[in-house]
């Protein structure tokens, strides 16, 4: 049976939990929930609607109102949906060192992109974004500080969760952190209905701002002061910017992470090819870190053991990252000899 949707924020959220059949060791119930399944292809859009329809609410937003955000992409990407949707001009504000394709996709949607020098990373774009809604009176969303991100999850990604394990328990629920929203707003429901789940939260290796234990410099409005001196560029995009935004910090603060594990940049890479030829799933570099992380647990955990790890996008956002680096758009030489093992329809 089909289901009308009056438009096409109805469709965000029900994302599938799916079984990991043929990565994961023997004996343990590896699943992952695959947010690429959400109408713009990302874990993003549940926070874009929600902090959106939270301003409406308090009157916030008024109507015809420009909405702006600073966000490596998945975020401007749902923020950009949900605007077209509901009519609100849209400016994303996003460093250049994130993949093209997210720019091209929201200036598809209709929003405006600023970019910001890579030089001056995360906070850098936060604090253009901060400027410029100051000067043109257009409602910035915050998504690194704004509760209705975490409200959000807890209402819908939480929920789903628990759901889709009623039937048996869940002992381990993996993920990484951009904003902290899904780590604060699904960790604090699993606590309370779930409080035998281990939450398992990942990092880069190579920028661990959590596991190095330096405090983040913030100023009143809980926004970070300055970038974090444990931070060093990482592959994974969407993953740990270059500061510890508050919703994270909350979440620690509320001890919603039973272990900090670094993941590797490479096993991140590898993790989201393996994904795609070994189990047909088709996910970004973030979600190869998690399932990266998701292994390392699955190694140590007892005989029996379910784990959850968090996709949070599709693999279309990575064509022009090192990803795709080893993917050719013409034949190789493997498959010219397939086309050459008959006489027709071949070049030359």
């Amino acid at each position: 049976m089909g289901t009308r949707h009056e438009n096409i924020l109805g469709t965000i959220g029900r994302t599938p939990v799916i079984r990991i059949n043929r990565l994961g060791p023997p004996g343990i119930n590896l699943f992952a929930k695959a947010e690429s399944f959400n109408p713009l292809s990302s874990v993003k859009d549940r926070l874009a609607l929600g902090v959106i329809e939270a301003a409406e609410a308090s009157g916030e937003l008024e109507p015809g109102q420009t909405v702006i955000e600073a966000t490596s992409g998945n975020t401007g990407i749902g923020l950009a949906m949900v605007c077209a949707a509901k009519g609100y001009p849209y400016v994303c504000v996003m460093a250049e060192s994130f993949s093209v394709e997210r720019r091209k996709i929201m200036r598809f949607l209709g929003a405006k992109v600023v970019l910001t020098p890579a030089s001056e990373k995360g906070s850098g774009m936060i604090n253009k974004a901060k400027e410029l809604a100051a000067e043109h009176g257009w409602f910035l969303t915050r998504q690194f500080e704004n509760e209705a991100n975490a409200d959000m999850h807890s209402r819908t990604t939480a929920v789903e969760i628990l759901e889709d394990f009623a039937d048996q328990q869940l002992d381990y629920w993996i993920t990484g952190f951009g904003t902290g929203g899904t780590l604060k707003g699904v960790g604090r429901v699993l606590r309370e209905k779930s409080p035998d789940t281990k939450i398992i939260l990942c990092e880069p290796d190579n920028a661990q701002l959590i596991g190095g234990g330096i405090a983040q410099e913030r100023f009143d409005d809980g926004s970070p002061a300055a970038s974090h001196p444990s931070f060093s560029p990482h592959p994974v995009q969407g993953w740990t910017p270059d500061f510890i935004p508050l919703l994270t910090e909350d979440a620690l603060g509320l001890e919603l992470a039973d272990r900090i594990l670094p993941i590797n940049g490479n096993d991140a890479l590898n993790a989201s090819r393996d994904l795609a030829r070994k189990e047909g799933i088709f996910a970004g570099i973030s979600s190869g870190a998690t399932v990266a992380g998701a292994l390392k647990i699955c190694e140590e955990a007892p005989e029996g053991s379910t784990v959850l790890c968090m996709l949070p996008d599709t693999g279309e956002r990575y064509l022009s990252t090192p990803l795709f680096d080893d993917i050719e758009a013409d034949m190789n030489d493997a498959e010219k000899q397939i086309s050459e093992s008959t006489p027709n329809y071949r070049f030359g």
